[in-house]
């Protein structure tokens, strides 16, 4: 049996061991009971042994203290990830079973350090208004054992403070673990000893980055800090040395050519890798035919190639502030893979018939191939469908018949989302401008016009088409599932909505047409931004999963990501199922095994998903702070985003967010009114709402925390 069938036979029998344990009658039994009531043959005793240690260790199963195995539930249990605060205290993140965040107290946390698998036991049940609460009774798994920071030399040996706050103690270098370092070095660290009680822990230095004030360490460190992968490795290299550089007559046999097709890309100024290409034509009854051409990067990236176990171990292209770490390397996202214009390049493409009211008539999704006849931007196109751009519109004549029929097809799929009642979500995202070395030049809106939102609606019509074809085959998939809200945190937007005049309806269950009617209805209100971002907050995260769930901010009932396998996985994952499929590959044997794999491979992509997203945050968050510290006392209008018992939140025009400490307001005793989300003066009631528009001066900028302080001050 290959070792592959082996792993996912094993897997197969842990995983109906678990459910068994799971089971309504099950009865706590003791290891050799449990063997015995599952007619384990003695060969499996082995495997069976192994299948109860990996069960828990991952904190899945307990053991009470007669060795009788059971949920964690069963004695208050619960397993999950702790999320450290810099003041001590902290919270974990439960597998199941509790839809909030178990709260645990600084006497509670018992040495477990940021992003550590632990098993907690519930002291106090959440009501509603407060969290439950915990106390960490075991450390299943470390979450990291490199800790990112700054060293401080003392007499020999150190200190490193680390970059990550969530991390709250210093750790203890010994003479001779320092690699030599100096103040102000940006290091990694090794843990070899962890906290315990009032005990620091302590390491070993393993690379120094460069000194704090050296160009490019300051992202680097985050880069090191989250686990960013670095350069590929030799076997992928070598994989990727052999894809050829151009396609072959073979290659071409069973593929439906789009050759004569005019397709073009469509993507940003500095874009350098084309997942997508897109083309439209009028049909004689008048429906448009809309193509798009997806980069067919399941043809070179092979299930299980070294490149392939790669990209999911990555699971996403990284987009920091003044780099990229691509999902694949450079030869195939930039080249074969990447629909470069004048080039042949292989697809997987889905043909759409779409009537005068958006909806899809027919479709097909083939594999195919296509010679981009240009490679457009979005300023560009924006400038040819919005405003006739005389000189761009000569420049592509040929094309601007299509690109008008596309503004046609734009307009019309987007009413019908909104009919449907899909939540758009428009906030002015930042684009951080550097120089050479890295220095922050200016901080800018990106982007956001009919261009963009062109493309934006073509890539959804597509997703949610590719997404009902092959729910409906029911073969094995993966879906882009957003659930319904929790009714708790409509609970809570509800009262944030209430001092502005504003409602939602629905008490057990609520529409999304309803988010999108608040929505429309703040719509250029100077509270729009950060009512927005409220209601965002009020929803659910979306992720990967093998089942369909449907999509609550889209209104959709089906949604795949189908059309950026370049930096994606979950899009890689299904070109292959899709070309299986259509090949009539897909047996049971291979139905059997994608059931089996896709569980693991979607919570991998959903997690490095969301390691993408806040190692992205937090690479504008230290950039943001680096431009500030230019502006120290320069005074500029905000809003009030966000209230607290210890500060009030101000966002610049600008999108950079700053505080303002309650502690600093002197002319007053200000209390923090939680039902009401303001801040009051005792004596002179001067209150400061969420949406207020203020006048701020620029105290602080602290690039170790990453925050920026502000004073209320009068306009200039």
């Amino acid at each position: 049996m290959a070792q592959q069938d082996k792993d996912s036979l094993f897997d197969l029998r842990k995983e109906r061991i678990y459910q068994y344990i799971k089971s309504e009658g099950y009865i706590p039994l003791k290891r050799k009971e449990l063997a015995v009531m599952l007619d384990v043959p003695k060969e499996d005793r082995e495997d069976f042994e192994q299948i109860l240690d990996q069960l828990l260790a991952e904190g899945r199963i307990i053991s009470s203290k007669k060795g009788k195995l059971m949920l964690p539930r069963e004695m208050r249990m619960v397993a999950g990830t702790f999320l450290g605060h810099p003041k001590g205290y902290g919270f974990v993140t439960a597998e199941e079973g509790f839809e909030t965040d178990i709260f645990i107290p600084s006497e509670g946390v018992n040495g477990a350090m940021h992003n550590d698998k632990v098993m907690v036991r519930i002291v106090s049940d959440g009501d509603g208004k407060k969290r439950p609460e915990g106390q960490v009774v075991k450390i299943l798994s470390p979450g990291t054992d490199h800790i990112v920071g700054t060293f401080e030399s003392i007499k020999g040996f150190g200190f490193v403070t680390c970059d990550d706050k969530r991390f709250t103690q210093d750790i203890f270098i010994a003479k001779g673990d320092t690699m030599g370092a100096v103040d102000g070095h940006k290091v990694v660290v090794k843990l070899t000893k962890r906290p315990e009680g009032n005990r620091s822990p302590e390491g070993v230095i393993t690379e120094i980055l460069g000194h704090m004030d050296d160009p490019g360490v300051d992202i680097l460190s985050i880069v090191r800090q989250y686990g960013l992968p670095g350069e590929f490795d030799e076997a992928v290299m070598a994989q990727t040395e052999k894809v050829p550089l151009e396609i072959t007559s073979a290659e071409l046999e069973s593929r439906e050519d789009f050759r004569n097709w005019v397709t073009v890309t469509i993507d940003g100024d500095d874009s350098k890798d084309f997942d997508d290409a897109v083309s439209l034509t009028i049909l004689e009854n008048g429906n448009f035919e809309l193509g798009v051409h997806i980069a067919d990067v399941s043809h070179y990236v092979t299930e299980g190639s070294p490149l392939d176990q790669e990209a999911l171990r990555r699971g996403t292209s990284y987009y920091l502030v003044d780099r990229v770490i691509p999902m694949l390397p450079h030869k195939l996202s930039n080249g074969i893979c990447s629909l470069n214009p004048d080039e042949d390049r292989l697809t997987l493409s889905c043909i759409m018939e779409i009537d005068r009211s958006g909806n899809v008539l027919s479709h097909r999704v083939v594999k195919g191939v296509i010679h981009s006849h240009a490679r457009l931007t979005y300023s560009n196109v924006n400038k040819i469908i919005q405003f006739g751009d005389p000189d761009l519109s000569k420049t592509y004549e040929d094309l601007v018949p299509m690109l008008l029929d596309m503004n046609k097809l734009r307009q019309i799929l987007n009413r019908k989302r909104q009919k449907r009642g899909s939540v758009n979500f428009d906030f002015p995202e930042s684009k951080i401008v550097l120089d050479k070395e890295g220095h922050v030049l200016d901080i800018l809106p990106a982007e956001r016009n009919w261009a963009t939102n062109l493309i934006e609606e073509f890539m959804l019509i597509c997703n949610e088409t590719v997404a009902e074809d092959f729910f409906w085959q029911e073969i094995p998939f993966v879906f882009r599932n957003h659930e319904t809200p929790d009714m708790e945190k409509i609970a809570t937007l509800k009262r944030i909505l209430r001092p502005f005049g504003y409602r939602i309806k629905g008490q057990n269950e609520v529409h999304p047409k309803e988010f999108q009617s608040l929505l429309a209805e703040i719509e250029d209100k100077p509270e729009e931004h950060i009512l927005s971002r409220m209601v965002l907050r009020s929803m659910k995260q979306a992720k990967y999963q093998p089942e369909n769930l449907g999509h609550f901010g889209l209104a959709a009932k089906y949604y795949c990501h189908f059309t950026s396998p370049i930096r994606r996985y979950p899009d890689l994952q299904i070109h292959r199922i899709i070309k299986e499929a259509l090949d009539g590959k897909l047996t049971e044997r291979r139905m059997s095994h994608y059931d089996h794999l896709l569980d693991a491979v979607c919570r991998q992509c959903s997690s490095k998903e969301r390691l993408a997203d806040e190692a992205e945050r937090e690479t504008d968050k230290l950039k943001m702070v680096e431009y500030m510290e230019e502006r120290i006392g320069e005074i500029y209008s905000g809003l009030i985003s966000g209230v607290t018992s210890w500060g009030i939140y101000v966002e610049l025009g600008n999108t950079v967010e700053g505080m303002v400490p309650l502690s600093t307001l002197e002319d007053d005793f200000y209390e923090y009114q939680e039902e009401q989300l303001q801040v009051v003066g005792k004596h002179t009631g001067r209150t400061f709402r969420l949406g207020d528009e203020v006048w701020v001066q620029v105290v602080k900028a602290d690039r170790d925390s990453r925050t920026i302080d502000f004073a209320f001050t009068e306009e200039p």
